[in-house]
């Protein structure tokens, strides 16, 4: 190794490009910081501590915003007369500790130019617990542009902590003209790595031509692209999308369309990590969903980081939310290895607003967090990973990019979910994915994924807390979703050597299975469902509350009990309850014979009828199959790990590819 450096730069001030002020208060921040209490001031006192964590999440906004002319590009930003603006925001804000934990930067230099006589710059750095301290500062003294540099370390910075900056205008208004962030490297990490992406589309052509338009326009982005790979597998085109010529005409020959059937997610992404692999050009792979709006800039941030982390590593953006863009859906994800289920970690928040509360007054953002994956809306993986660890497990939805994480994991290499990389989504809180036909593919790869990584004999708690899901599933009526998730377990135990054959085809199985079931039986019309009568009121009529854990075990027993028990006649045709979709909890159903139960996404209802019959043959076959599962586990789980080199390497996809295209 070469001890000659060259400096690089590592982040660079941005602006949004659409002047939108929705997601203004994730790049310029107009608000004071009033930063939440530490838990060591709460202490242990749980109703302390509840009260505090509602009151972080109170609205600070004081309503003071930004004129959309004061973005003046990009790069360029007004700062009124007297004005101050904070620069510690989420996409400006330098994430020190990831930096500090995971790259081999060790200092970085702060260089910042401003126009505008007596206009001020201030450094702040914050520690982990979000206390900030002042660091430095500089006042300009001309009218036109002037610079100055601060040198920073990041040696303090182990468990957490920003950098940023704030300005203040002077007697006149002042300019940012640029500021970057910047760190002496090693010689032979100073070239900036080369991309393939990677989108997946299924039949969303305006979403995904206006995602290649947006890479295309962005010379920065341009610059790492060596290929952008649109894996068509709908039969709405991408390429007859209105904006598809002006997108394709940003990329010239750096675009290809591949089209094959639609084998899901994992089958698209596997294919980009294939096709990335047979080219052998590119450093990276990109995974980008097809319906997200992205900060392109990320893109940037994130090759970047890559280049100059300490090992091979992964490195994924966040997701905000599409329909209230200033909200962070989730900081970073890891899965409970007892439980098998992902999550947040617990000292972060999830649906974070940074249009309520800015970076500077919210202590939980400041401590880094370390992730087990990053969902695949955005990650980036090293093309020398995919070597060593194989393409993604055929999947189709559903927990292909968590296993691949700790696969990766398993392997050596670090994940992580850097700040200031993100995208705007559809949130997973807006879908109805735990009991439509999705429902199968949660629970056979969360299944085929334990089985694969659990540490603990027999899965840790997932076989238990399957049982109990679907106990309460039969309780609350949803017998499609029992049945789907018994279908899955039952390919689960069928071992890995069907995943490849039944991807192509499992989805029409499991929407065709389903179609049989009365709580599948979707409308949109509010008169296809008959009016709620009932022969007598019931006792508990309000559904809005969320009943005590005493009352909701005490639901769990009567309705267990009630199944038991022939149906009220009057049920049979009317409905007995409207339940809108956020009231549809099993602890209220378990009370009905009947009910119109709305989806979680607005767009249609269901009629859910209790059978006593129907109930008793799924509680018999759903104890039977947990049983079986836990005397199977030590065996299944073997043959699911001594198999995963093969079904995961590119011989074992591209049969399962070419397949895909039978009857298209």
């Amino acid at each position: 190794m070469s001890d000659q450096t060259v400096r690089r730069v590592l982040q660079r001030f941005v602006l949004p490009a659409d002047r939108d002020l929705d997601v203004v208060p994730l790049y310029v921040d107009t608000e004071g910081a009033m930063l939440d209490a530490d838990k060591e001031a709460i202490g242990s006192n749980k109703q302390a501590q509840k009260l505090n964590k509602a009151s972080a999440r109170q609205a600070i906004s004081s309503g003071t915003t930004l004129h959309p002319d004061q973005i003046l590009d990009r790069r360029r930003l007004r700062v009124e007369e007297a004005q101050r603006v904070s620069l510690g925001t989420y996409f400006n804000g330098f994430p020190a500790s990831y930096w500090r934990r995971w790259t081999v930067v060790t200092d970085v230099r702060l260089d910042v130019t401003v126009s505008g006589v007596g206009a001020s710059v201030t450094v702040y750095r914050s520690m982990a617990n979000g206390r900030s301290q002042r660091v430095d500062g500089w006042t300009c003294e001309t009218a036109g542009p002037s610079s100055a540099s601060f040198d920073l370390t990041l040696t303090p910075f182990v468990d957490g902590g920003w950098y940023w900056f704030d300005v203040v205008a002077g007697d006149e208004p002042a300019v940012v003209e640029e500021a970057t962030w910047s760190a002496e490297v090693p010689a032979e990490r100073a070239d900036l790595g080369s991309v393939t992406v990677g989108i997946t589309t299924m039949n969303r052509p305006g979403y995904c031509s206006e995602l290649v338009a947006q890479i295309g326009e962005d010379a920065d982005v341009q610059a790492l692209l060596d290929e952008v790979l649109v894996i068509e597998q709908g039969t709405d085109k991408v390429v007859d999308a209105p904006g598809f010529a002006k997108a394709e005409a940003s990329l010239g020959d750096k675009l290809r369309v591949i089209e094959q059937g639609n084998i899901g997610g994992s089958g698209g992404f596997a294919r980009a990590q294939f096709e990335a692999l047979k080219k052998d050009t590119s450093t990276y792979v990109l995974f980008l969903d097809d319906d997200i709006v992205a900060e392109t800039e990320s893109i940037v941030r994130a090759v970047t980081f890559a280049d100059l982390a300490r090992r091979p590593s992964i490195v994924g953006g966040h997701m905000f939310s599409i329909f209230a863009k200033s909200q962070l859906h989730s900081f970073g994800e890891i899965v409970n290895r007892h439980r098998f289920w992902w999550m947040s970690p617990k000292s972060s928040e999830d649906q974070w607003d940074f249009g309520a509360r800015n970076l500077r007054s919210t202590r939980w953002l400041h401590r880094r967090v370390d992730v087990d994956f990053n969902p695949w809306f955005m990650c980036l993986i090293p093309l020398d990973v995919v070597k060593r660890i194989g393409l993604s497990l055929p999947l189709f939805i559903k927990w292909d990019d968590s296993e691949y994480g700790l696969r990766a994991q398993a392997a050596g290499v670090p994940t992580i979910s850097l700040p200031g990389a993100a995208v705007w989504h559809v949130p997973w809180t807006d879908k109805n994915d735990a009991l439509d036909w999705q429902a199968y593919f949660h629970q056979r790869n969360r299944f085929v994924a334990a089985l694969l990584h659990s540490p603990f004999p027999h899965g840790g708690r997932l076989i238990r807390e399957s049982l109990n899901h679907q106990i309460k599933h039969l309780i609350a009526m949803q017998y499609s979703t029992v049945e789907l998730r018994h279908l899955a377990l039952e390919d689960a135990l069928a071992g890995p050597e069907g995943l490849h054959g039944q991807l192509g085809t499992r989805l029409g199985d499991v929407r065709e299975f389903r179609k049989g079931f009365a709580d599948a039986q979707l409308s949109g019309d509010p008169d296809a469902f008959p009016p709620v009568r009932h022969s007598k009121p019931r006792k508990r009529g309000d559904t809005s509350e969320i009943p005590s854990r005493v009352s909701q075990l005490a639901s769990a027993v009567l309705g267990g009990l009630r199944q038991f028990r022939g149906a009220r006649e009057m049920s049979r045709e009317f409905p007995e309850a409207n339940l809108p979709a956020m009231d549809a909890r099993w602890y209220h159903l378990a009370t009905l014979d009947s009910a119109i139960v709305s989806m979680p996404d607005g767009t249609s209802a269901a009629f859910y009828q209790r059978d006593p019959e129907q109930f008793r043959d799924l509680l018999r076959r759903t104890i039977q199959i947990h049983e079986q599962l836990y005397r199977e586990w030590p065996d299944l789980s073997r043959r699911y790990r001594e198999a995963l080199g093969e079904i995961t390497s590119p011989e074992a996809w591209e049969p399962t590819f070419a397949a895909s295209l039978e009857g298209r």
